[in-house]
């Protein structure tokens, strides 16, 4: 098939749609569902992101999109006993490939509401089992189980977009888009990212950058590849665990996702694990809940008494306090940035979330600063020569 016509474009009222290939086949199925203009930019754009993610560090990847930009990203690593309870999957069967997305999902549950679901690897019988209980559009996969299929086709009352990718497919090295009816031309970005980048150039006094460290780092950087600029991300453990997208101020998205991490850790909190929700309450009801009491807000909430529809008693606040204490025990995380920092003060913020190691292009006239600063708080900091702009 060389063509493939949509409902309609961005909006509804751009009319007609359609996605197509000026020479060759088109490289994806859809199996089920029928896709539309932005749920087919996620799934090119995720699809390449998990891809390059199993390429670099040999294990099953999974992103969660949202409007072309990554909601969450991760590969299998083991769930601990906290994390299977704050992503709701306790005595849920775990596979490869099913953690990987579980984590890519859990990064920022809110943001991923709706979201578009790629896999490195083939969807199997658990992955379909959980997507099918989240609320999501569609997922990308280079294959699926019959099982797999079987369960993805019932979901959304049959209407689940469900796209099967030629894993084989290697586009043309130039690209080309219309903007204002005129045409844009460049090289594909395919700038490699690997675990050289982050040993060949450390300025930092601290030089340990170890394997767990360039394992994330690769996570952040592929994340930030296809992430639309300007960009940051936090990684912990094989994890996107915050993704400041599409923010003119660097610093901007340093807090922006330095704050998606803390509430990450903050939903990891004794007082949270323990909330009394009402037996029925949905999981969507419970993230939106879950980040209500963790935010500055939550007394107003009390006053209010909205605290009713969610909970079978008012519980007690987390304390600005002991949000205070318990995010001084956030450590060994992660941060890369698409491109150069260009002051301390995005290393200050990072510090607060327990960054040790850090990942950016180099280059400003005030690296020396920036150095200095990742000195000042013992961070292992690596220049990998290369901006990652994505638009």
């Amino acid at each position: 098939m060389k063509e493939l016509e949509l409902k309609y474009g961005c909006n509804p009222n751009q009319k007609p749609a359609r996605v197509f290939m000026k020479e060759g086949e088109l490289p994806f199925t859809v199996l089920n569902g029928k896709p539309g203009f932005i749920n087919l930019l996620d799934a090119f754009n995720s699809w390449q992101l998990v891809k390059e993610l199993k390429e670099a560090t040999g294990l099953p990847a999974a992103a969660s999109f949202k409007h072309v930009s990554p909601a969450g990203a991760a590969v299998s690593v083991p769930l601990s006993d906290v994390e299977q309870q704050i992503y709701f999957v306790e005595g849920v069967e775990l596979t490869p490939m099913s953690t990987a997305y579980i984590r890519a999902r859990g990064s920022d549950r809110m943001s991923s509401y709706g979201d578009f679901a790629a896999l490195s690897d083939e969807c199997d019988e658990a992955t379909a089992a959980y997507l099918a209980r989240e609320v999501s559009d569609g997922v990308i996969a280079p294959s699926y189980s019959p099982e797999a299929l079987e369960i993805l086709k019932k979901k959304k009352k049959g209407n689940y977009l469900v796209m099967q990718m030629d894993p084989a497919y290697k586009p043309e090295p130039l690209e080309q888009k219309d903007v204002f009816g005129i045409t844009f031309e460049q090289l594909r970005n395919d700038f490699p990212i690997n675990e050289e980048l982050f040993t060949k150039n450390i300025p930092t006094k601290n030089k340990n950058m170890t394997p767990e460290a360039i394992r994330d780092l690769i996570v952040a950087m592929i994340t930030l590849k296809y992430t639309q600029s300007n960009s940051v991300c936090y990684v912990k453990g094989g994890q996107a665990v915050g993704i400041g997208a599409g923010q003119q101020s660097r610093v901007h998205c340093t807090r922006l996702a330095g704050n998606k991490a803390d509430n990450w850790f903050l939903r990891q909190h004794e007082k949270v694990l323990n909330l009394p929700f009402l037996d029925d309450i949905r999981r969507p009801n419970r993230d939106n809940a879950i980040d209500v009491y963790i935010s500055d807000d939550y007394d107003d909430v009390l006053r209010d008494g909205a605290w009713q529809e969610v909970f079978k008693y008012r519980p007690e606040p987390l304390t600005k306090e002991e949000k205070k204490a318990w995010l001084k025990q956030m450590e060994g995380l992660a941060l890369g940035s698409d491109a150069f920092f260009p002051f301390g003060d995005n290393i200050e913020r990072a510090y607060r979330s327990g960054v040790k190691y850090v990942a950016e292009a180099g280059g400003s006239i005030r690296d020396d600063n920036v150095i200095e600063t990742a000195d000042r708080y013992g961070m292992c900091m690596a220049f990998i020569g290369m901006r990652l702009f994505h638009h």
